[in-house]
This record gives structure tokens, C-alpha cells and sequence, in this order.
């Protein structure tokens, strides 16, 4: 299939150019940014080039967007031409060259506030039921575009299926105090429990949504590794997430104590991907407890893929050491 990548020179569409073609898809790379994946260097503004683009292709996925790091770099004006103007020039011209339908990245920053719990309630259950609460521009212009995608389907006949992506970066955490308190792998090996995803596993949930593109019109998904725990385990998660993490992974304990690695002492969130597994079909490969043998063996955690696709950061210039300055 014929399929157009917007966002190719990024970790998740530079992914896709590779997914794509392994599969035996035909993908064309569009960015702003040249690289060895991009066939088209042009903004998702430019609603020329991306009606060209597009005349040649059967289907978008569409991974371009500001992310959450560019919170404090650029404008509220910025997030809005991109992540809404430019998600706006696609559907339009997605629907007005007839394609099979756009497939579109979000994330679950859109949840934004309901991502936390108050001091004295258990863990927060993430599923495609929270409502969205963004915190900031990222989040609102994210759900916004989702909201266009919903439009142009009900009102254009455009199928749309959104993916709501956790994290899958390889970059350290945003957070200072994330990155004082913990090895880099060590919290992203944590993160695979409740809000990580593998990037080669993102990448396949975007095909397995292609796949289904027609069968399936409409809807929204959250993309995220399968977690071990239950929605019963969401009091104690607060309490004390290490045991319940010892319950339902045997053996983990003992991985972590052999590599100096530490369980976390509570979890406030867990997303939940059954509904994108059971309706596209999406098999990860990677959950906490294969992440936990490749501890056991030594190995770095993750796919093949992610480490081909590297580190890319989200600014060219530095910030008093550290990757990203947030807002």
C-alpha cells in the first residue's frame, strides 16, 4: 500500500519508514527536516505540497506534531498552526482526494490532569473512558486534532483512527528530578509497568490500524505496553507498588537487586492498550516482564528498531545541561 509518512525524520515516523517497508508497503516521507527517510521536505502547513503528497498515496499516517519538550520554546501560536492547522491540511486533503483514511498519532498527554491522582486515592486507571483534562498547549492542540479527525468522519466520511501513544522516547526524562533520582534505564524499564511503549511496537500498532482502516471508521486508542496489573491493584500501587510488582512478576526483585536497579515505591497511573489490542489486532512484543529477562541477561531493554532509530532530541541547542527545558 501507498502511504504517506508526515513527521518522517522523527523517532516514531522514521520508525514507521522502516515498519512500513518491511512489510511490503510503499511509504513516502514528508518533514521539515531532510534525512534518509524523507522524500519531501515541506510543512503539513503547506497545503500545496501536501495536496501533491497526497494525490500520490492511499492512506496518511500522520506522526508530525510539536511535542510536549517544545512547551517552553515555542508558541502557543506555533502549537496551534502544527499540531491543528497543519493535522486540519491533511484532512482536508485526505478527504477531498478520497484516500482509504488518516491515521493519526496523539498522545496521552491529551488525559493531562486526569493523569493524577489526589494524595489519598489509589492509582488512576487510564483507558479510552477518562476524560481529557489537557495541561497545556501540547495536550490542547492534540485534542483538538483528534476532535478534526472526528469531524472529517462524521461529516466527510473520512475513516480516522487515533493513537494515543505513551511514551516512547529514548531521551532521558524531562523531569530534573526524575533524572537526579534514577539511572536512565532503570525508570524507563519502570515505565514499561504503566506508561511506556516500545517504539517498534508503536510503529506496529500504527500498521495494524492500517490494516483495519474501513472495518474499522472511527476511534481512539491508547498505545501502550501491556501492563501486569489489574484495576484491583490500584490502591496498593499507591501504597506500596514494589510488592504488588513482585506479585505479579516473580522474580523481579531479585533481576533488579542483581543490576543495582530500583522498583518503584508507588505508581500513581496505569494505562490500559486492551481495547487497540483487541480491535486492531496489535500484539506488542515488549512488556515489563520481557524487558525484565533482557535485564536478567544483561542485554540493553527494547527492540532492535528503537536503537537503530536513536536518540534524535527535540532542540538543536542545549539548556544548562539538561536535554529539555519544560515548561
Amino acid at each position: 500500500m501507498r502511504v504517506l509518512v508526515t513527521g518522517s525524520a522523527g523517532h516514531l515516523g522514521e520508525a514507521l519508514m522502516i515498519a512500513l517497508t518491511d512489510a511490503g508497503h510503499a511509504p513516502l516521507g514528508l518533514d521539515i527536516l531532510p534525512g534518509e527517510h524523507t522524500h519531501i521536505v515541506a510543512s503539513i502547513t503547506d497545503a500545496d505540497t501536501v495536496r501533491r503528497a497526497v494525490a500520490e498515496v492511499e492512506v496518511v499516517l500522520h506522526a508530525a506534531t510539536l511535542h510536549k519538550p517544545h512547551v517552553a520554546t515555542r508558541s502557543t501560536q506555533a502549537f496551534v498552526d502544527v499540531n491543528v492547522s497543519g493535522t486540519l491540511t491533511l484532512l482536508e486533503a485526505a478527504a477531498d482526494a478520497g484516500l482509504r483514511g488518516l491515521i493519526f498519532t496523539s498522545t496521552t498527554s491529551a488525559f493531562g490532569a486526569s493523569l493524577r491522582p489526589a494524595a489519598d486515592q489509589p492509582a488512576v486507571w487510564i483507558d479510552e473512558a477518562v476524560p481529557d483534562v489537557p495541561k497545556n498547549i501540547y495536550g490542547a492542540t492534540k485534542t483538538a486534532a483528534e476532535g478534526l479527525c472526528h469531524l472529517f468522519h462524521r461529516t466527510r466520511g473520512l475513516p480516522c483512527l487515533v493513537l494515543r501513544t505513551s511514551r516512547f522516547f529514548p531521551e532521558d526524562d524531562d523531569d530534573p528530578a526524575a533524572r537526579a533520582a534514577w539511572d536512565a534505564e532503570n525508570l524507563k524499564a519502570n515505565e514499561f509497568l504503566h506508561r511506556r511503549v516500545d517504539l517498534e511496537d508503536a510503529a506496529r500498532a500504527h500498521i495494524d490500524a492500517l490494516q483495519r482502516l474501513g472495518r474499522l471508521d472511527f476511534g481512539r486508542y491508547v498505545i501502550s505496553a501491556p501492563t501486569p496489573f489489574t484495576r484491583d491493584d490500584r490502591a496498593a500501587l499507591r501504597r506500596d507498588a514494589a510488592a504488588v510488582i513482585e506479585r505479579r512478576v516473580p522474580g523481579t526483585r531479585a533481576i533488579y537487586d542483581a543490576r543495582g536497579y530500583r522498583l518503584p515505591e508507588t505508581l500513581g497511573r496505569v494505562y490500559d492498550s486492551a481495547r487497540a489490542r483487541r480491535d486492531l489486532g496489535w500484539t506488542p512484543r515488549f512488556d515489563f516482564a520481557r524487558v525484565s529477562r533482557q535485564i536478567a541477561k544483561g542485554q540493553p531493554i527494547g527492540s532492535d528498531l528503537a536503537r537503530r532509530v536513536g536518540r534524535k532530541g527535540y532542540h538543536r541547542e542545549a539548556f544548562d545541561g539538561t536535554p529539555d527545558p519544560t515548561a
